[in-house]
């Protein structure tokens, strides 16, 4: 039993690692300049109702209004940026193709304790920025004269900047047309204390309207190459939902040509009736919410093959959301935006965990504190179950001798079934008429390792423990230890507590169990901090606890042969 419960948790941990190192991949670093601008105050301007779409104001269309009002020109003269300040973010847009330039987290830092820019600096390499528009993204692999003419204009802005505090609200709207019957209008719709803001946008080609889709890419955010090493899982990619179903594309897995080629064959890089497409990575997004009646959603692949880039275009937005994937941010936004946090198959545990690490930290505010007192808690909680499993292997430790002496009796039950069939009842017999359990000791184990993959997907997908500190040396708990100290201490008690733990296990499968410590060790390296010290926590209490527990049991023993002296 428990040789095959050594297996079962070895395969788990090394399916853990290959995953990672299979399918996850670094993406390079870039970096690019800053733009500044003034600022000018808006008044108030309502936004919609969550959960509702912002209708379009069919009055500013001008499908009828005829030739005459299509062919007139409207532009501006010269590039200008417009700054948007907000109490969480500041975003800077161009008016050279309406796009997005900037969008800086305030309350989110970079490893430089900067603001987090959350557009990628490649757009400024390859010169397509946010909020450009593609109207044939699906056939193409380059953008056509069309989309070349709509993003390279000078649009004309409504307003030279915003400065939104107090929870108010304002509009950004970019205006272009020419003489040859092409028009576009964008409109932003923004509110103070809020990452999403309504969206719409209107085109019209040879006096006809369409509807192009809106792009965000090249990938999302600036990690840099150490920060990437460090973390455990990282990656970026794309996450589609549809109806109950939510579609993931990752970067890394499409970067040989011969895979992508593979994907667009099936046309596995289009999606439709889509409810919300993003961008994301394991702690940020930049989604988009549409219209699912028309909507559609592609993951498109361009630049060179030995360094691709990717983009995403989704048609129809009506809203926008660039942030954070905070779990009370996304549940507070809706539109079941909370499933872009991924915490698998025991998400269910995991959010338990974030709620209860929520609590702690309210009190108590470090988060590896918080991870301790929650161990401890959960270790009060599995209490009854641990010390009945810490009986049931004394009292099979104790069975032993009759067991081995079954196994002497009947030599040949390896070959005989007859004899095997006679041994086994004998020995169920055995642990019936003693109380024994003979899968008791594996109940805690089997408890514990669905909080261990809850705990350890919330500290992988978890925006709240991203550079969250502990003490000393371990600055960020979603990253490994970067002197192995707390890992190498995990492996110490793992080792001391499997030596304390009565065994019912013969000597050699017992000296293989003394491996496990030093596997979980080397695995424990390059997982991040903040589980690690959840497995070393838990495993000094173990060790306390069992050294009560064989104090009590040594105890009883000797008033048991007082008693039989006495007699």
């Amino acid at each position: 039993m428990e040789k095959r419960l050594f297996l079962a948790i070895i395969i788990c941990f090394l399916i853990l690692v290959f995953y990672q190192l299979l399918f996850v991949k670094k993406p390079p670093p870039i970096t690019s300049p800053e733009g500044t601008m003034e600022i000018e105050k808006r008044p108030e301007e309502k936004l919609y109702e969550k959960e509702t779409f912002p209708p379009v104001d069919r009055s500013r269309e001008p499908e009828k209004a005829g030739e005459e009002r299509r062919t007139q020109p409207v532009s501006a003269e010269v590039e200008k940026q417009i700054f948007i300040d907000t109490s969480l973010y500041h975003a800077v847009w161009s008016n050279k193709g309406g796009v997005l330039q900037s969008w800086r987290l305030k309350e989110h830092k970079n490893e430089k304790n900067e603001d987090l820019e959350l557009v990628p600096l490649r757009s400024s390499e390859i010169n397509i920025y946010p909020f450009s528009l593609r109207t044939e993204p699906s056939s193409r692999t380059e953008p056509s004269s069309f989309d070349k003419t709509i993003n390279s204009a000078l649009y004309k802005p409504s307003i030279s900047g915003l400065e939104l505090k107090n929870g108010k609200g304002g509009e950004l709207r970019f205006q272009y047309a020419d003489e040859k019957g092409t028009r576009v209008e964008k409109i932003f719709t923004f509110q103070d204390g809020r990452y999403d803001f309504d969206v719409q946008i209107n085109v019209w080609r040879n006096g006809q309207k369409i509807d192009p889709g809106i792009l965000w890419g090249p990938g999302i955010g600036n990690p840099t190459p150490s920060e990437q090493k460090k973390r455990f899982g990282s990656g970026s990619g794309i996450s589609v939902f549809r109806p109950q179903k939510v579609t993931q594309l990752k970067e890394n897995k499409y970067m040989p040509l011969r895979k992508w080629q593979d994907l667009i064959s099936k046309n596995g890089n289009s999606f439709f009736y889509v409810l919300w497409a993003a961008y994301e990575d394991n702690y940020f997004a930049a989604l988009f919410l549409a219209a699912s009646q028309k909507s559609m959603a592609i993951l498109i692949r361009e630049g060179p093959e030995q360094a691709p880039y990717f983009l995403l275009s989704i048609s129809s937005p009506q809203k926008a959301f660039i942030g954070p994937k905070d779990f009370d941010v996304l549940k507070e936004f809706g539109y079941e935006s909370k499933k872009l946090i991924k915490y698998g198959f025991f998400g269910f545990i995991s959010e338990i965990l974030l709620r209860a690490l929520k609590a702690i930290h309210k009190v108590f505010p470090n988060w590896g504190l918080s991870i301790i007192i929650l161990t401890i808690i959960i270790k009060i909680f599995l209490f009854p179950l641990t010390y009945s499993s810490t009986k049931s292997m004394a009292k099979m430790q104790e069975l032993q001798p009759k067991i081995k002496a079954l196994k002497a009796r009947y030599k040949k039950s390896k070959t005989d079934i007859a004899q095997r069939r006679k041994m086994n009842e004998e020995t169920m017999k055995l642990y019936k008429e003693h109380g024994v359990n003979p899968a008791g000791g594996c109940l805690p184990m089997l408890l514990q390792l669905p909080i261990f993959f809850g705990f350890f997907m919330l500290l992988r997908q978890s925006i709240e423990i991203r550079h969250s500190p502990f003490i000393l040396w371990v600055k960020d708990l979603s990253v490994s230890d970067p002197y192995y100290v707390t890992p190498i201490l995990m492996g110490v008690t793992q080792f001391i507590s499997q030596k304390m733990m009565p065994t019912s296990a013969d000597p050699t499968q017992a000296r293989m169990m003394l491996i496990m410590p030093v596997v979980m060790t080397f695995l424990f390296m390059s997982f991040p901090s903040g589980l690690v010290l959840y497995w070393l926590t838990n495993n000094a209490l173990q060790i306390a606890q069992q050294y009560i527990m064989n104090r009590i049991k040594q105890k009883k023993k000797r008033e048991s042969h007082g008693k039989r002296r006495k007699k």
